[in-house]
């Protein structure tokens, strides 16, 4: 199994969800994060003055899947938060060793 982890624009989260409701995923976690890569923040300009923010507001996604099921999921994820600009995020992929569910 692997845990694939997703950081992107917030305004992207409807399309990723459909995304990977169409390619048959339908568990996962989401978060509201803020952090900063390599834009080290936006500035924000006016007659007045600057206002730099540092961090940026995002969204996570946290899924396990099968180890057949890697591909289709960062793919669908890639296809549906990207928008070809700086910013869009970063997909991380890890091991899983075990799943328990708290139930049983």
């Amino acid at each position: 199994m692997k845990m694939i982890t997703a950081i992107f624009r917030p305004e992207k989260l409807q399309p990723v969800k459909d995304a990977l409701k169409e390619a048959g995923i339908n568990a996962l976690t989401i978060t509201e994060v803020r952090g900063r890569g390599q834009q080290s923040g936006i500035v924000f300009s006016n007659r007045v003055g600057s206002l730099v923010v540092d961090e940026i507001e995002k969204t996570r996604i946290d899924i396990v899947v099968e180890d057949c099921e890697e591909d289709a999921t960062i793919e669908a994820i890639r296809n549906a938060a990207s928008t070809g600009h700086m910013g869009d995020g970063r997909i991380f992929v890890m091991p899983v060793e075990r799943s328990i569910r708290i139930r049983d």
